[in-house]
C-alpha cells in the first residue's frame, strides 16, 4: 500500500532454466524461505525495486504525520492529545527504521529526501487528502493504518531480511493505531450525539474509496507485481488484499451504525465475500502525480522543515568533523 506503483524493472518473470549461475542459486534460496541480506550477492533488479519500496514506504510514513499532527492542539481531551501525540511519533520512528533498512542497500539518505522533495520519489497517495474533522482522525486510524496493516504484515515475511525485521515491530506498533482510530468512532458513534454520527458518516463517505486506492491498481494493471511476488518481497495481490480489506471492514462499519458509501456493496454467497464497486481510478493517478487536494502542501511541508533544519544538521556536521580531527591530533 506504501508502495502503489513501484516497478520492478523486469518485464516477466523467467523460469530458473533462463537464469545465470548467480540468479538461480539467488531465485532457490529465495524459494527455500532464506533472507537475504546486505552483503549477499542480489540482481540488480531486486535491489533496486527494494530501494524503491522501501523509500517509498519512509516517505509515506514520515508525510503520513501531516494529516494528524495538526490535530494534536486541536483533539476533545488531555487524553486523546496525548495518544496522537504518541502516534505520530511512532510514524517518525517507523520512518527512521525504514530509511535505516533502505540504507542497507547501498543509498543513502540524503539522496531519498533529494528523491522525495524533487517529487521524483512517491508517497502513499491516501495522505494527500484533507483532514476536516475529529472523525477524520478516527476514520484514518480505522481504514488508513488498517489497510496498512493488512499490507504490512506479509511484509514481515520478505524476503529481505533488514526489510522483513523493521516490519515486526512497526506492525505491533500499527494495531494500536487502528485501535486508537476505531476507539474514537466507537465513542463517537456509540456514545455521541446525531450530530457526531453525521460527522464520522461524513468522514467515512470521503475516506472509504482512497482506502481502497491504497492497496494500489489491479491486477490487471499491475504488470510487475509477478516479479516482486517471485522474489517474495510482495506475497499477495492487490486485488487479493483490497477483496480481505472490504470483508473485515463491512461488519465493523455496521457495528458503528455507518452506511458504507458503495451502492454496489452487497454479500456474495457463492464467493463467500463482498461484492464493491471500482474506485475512481482516474482520481487515483491524478493525486499519485501530483494533483490531489494536498499534495502541494505536503510536499512543501516537508521542503520547509528539510530547509529549517539545515543550521541543526551543519552543527552536527561541524561536530562530527571535529571529534574526527581531535582523534587524529592524539
Amino acid at each position: 500500500m506504501y508502495a502503489q506503483m513501484v516497478r520492478s524493472d523486469a518485464a516477466s518473470v523467467r523460469s530458473i532454466e533462463e537464469m545465470e549461475p548467480r540468479e538461480r542459486a539467488f531465485q532457490q534460496r529465495i524459494d527455500e524461505g532464506q533472507k537475504i541480506e546486505p552483503k549477499d550477492w542480489m540482481p540488480e533488479g531486486y535491489r533496486r525495486t527494494l530501494i524503491r519500496q522501501i523509500s517509498q514506504h519512509a516517505h509515506s510514513e514520515i508525510v503520513g504525520q501531516l494529516p494528524e499532527g495538526n490535530w494534536i492542539t486541536r483533539a476533545p481531551t488531555l487524553e486523546r492529545k496525548a495518544i496522537l501525540l504518541a502516534k505520530v511519533q511512532d510514524e517518525a520512528g517507523h520512518g527512521l527504521y525504514l530509511y535505516c533498512a533502505a540504507e542497507t542497500l547501498g543509498i543513502s539518505r540524503d539522496e531519498m529526501y533529494d528523491q522525495l522533495h524533487s517529487g521524483r520519489a512517491k508517497y502513499s497517495s491516501i495522505f494527500n487528502y484533507p483532514t476536516l474533522s475529529w472523525a477524520d482522525i478516527g476514520c484514518i486510524g480505522w481504514l488508513v493504518d488498517g489497510a496498512a496493516i493488512m499490507n504490512q504484515v506479509p511484509l514481515q515475511r520478505c524476503s529481505y531480511g533488514p526489510y522483513a525485521r523493521a516490519m515486526v515491530r512497526i506492525c505491533k506498533e500499527e494495531s494500536f493505531h487502528q485501535r486508537q482510530g476505531y476507539d474514537i468512532l466507537v465513542t463517537m458513534c456509540r456514545k455521541g450525539s446525531d450530530q457526531q454520527r453525521a460527522m464520522v458518516q461524513n468522514a467515512l463517505d470521503r475516506w472509504w474509496w482512497p482506502s481502497l486506492m491504497m492497496f494500489g491498481p489491479p491486477d490487471t494493471d499491475s504488470v510487475h507485481s509477478a516479479q516482486s511476488m517471485a522474489w517474495k518481497i510482495k506475497q499477495n495481490s492487490n486485488d487479493e488484499l483490497r477483496q480481505k480489506f472490504v470483508d473485515e471492514t463491512v461488519p465493523q462499519a455496521k457495528y458503528l451504525g455507518l452506511v458504507i458509501p458503495d451502492p454496489e456493496l452487497a454479500w456474495n454467497e457463492e464467493r463467500g465475500a463482498h461484492d464493491f464497486g471500482e474506485p475512481d481510478w482516474n482520481e487515483f493517478l491524478a493525486v499519485l502525480n501530483g494533483n490531489g487536494p494536498c499534495n502541494r502542501e505536503r510536499l512543501g511541508a516537508r521542503r520547509a522543515a528539510w530547509a529549517d533544519g539545515a543550521w541543526y544538521r551543519e552543527g552536527l556536521m561541524a561536530h562530527a568533523h571535529k571529534r574526527v580531527a581531535g582523534v587524529a591530533a592524539e
